[in-house]
């Protein structure tokens, strides 16, 4: 199973292509980053056209995206929620349009099955998260926090598929 995850942002989005097979492995991340002074709305056209170029060219069998973290608090804190809920957007749409399935995991998800720990920090997540892919160079922090969303993914995959296993009498697991 080939994914394509996005960890959502109008200026910077993270994305890394994951496959399960034979194990756990990136195959590809990096960040696509756009200028402040550039207006929302072009932006999120830029996005839109990474999004369905990555989609053709990566092939993904799903796309797994971050949903943003929304809590109470600042009026700044409030706008960054509203602006990657956008850029999420985007992604679905993006993924829709190409009918591709898309998965959405909340940020205490992706801890929860990457560290085993939901309130894990988000370096514990990054280190776990470079280990398990075999990662050498230092990859951006956006494009890290994508491969732990696509992680989260392939370990949820693979209790699903296993859980909707049928199991045979006689068989030993």
């Amino acid at each position: 199973m080939r994914v394509l995850a996005i960890d959502p942002g109008t200026l910077k989005m993270g994305y890394g292509v994951v496959d399960a097979e034979p194990t756990p492995r990136a195959d590809d991340y990096g960040v696509v980053a756009l200028p402040a002074s550039m207006p929302i709305e072009k932006r999120l056209y830029q996005l839109h056209t990474h999004i369905l170029n990555m989609i053709h060219v990566f092939q993904p069998d799903a796309i797994a995206v971050e949903d943003p973290f929304v809590g109470r608090g600042e009026r700044a804190f409030v706008k960054s929620a509203l602006a990657i809920g956008q850029a999420q957007a985007v992604v679905l749409i993006g993924a829709a349009s190409q009918g591709v399935p898309v998965h959405r995991y909340a940020p205490a998800a992706v801890k929860r099955a990457v560290a085993d720990y939901g309130g894990a920090t988000k370096e514990q997540v990054q280190q776990i998260t470079i280990s398990t892919f075999g990662i050498t160079d230092h990859p951006r922090e956006d494009a890290t926090d994508a491969l732990a969303v696509g992680l989260c993914h392939l370990r949820h995959f693979a209790e699903d598929d296993l859980m909707a296993r049928e199991i045979k009498p006689g068989e030993v697991f």
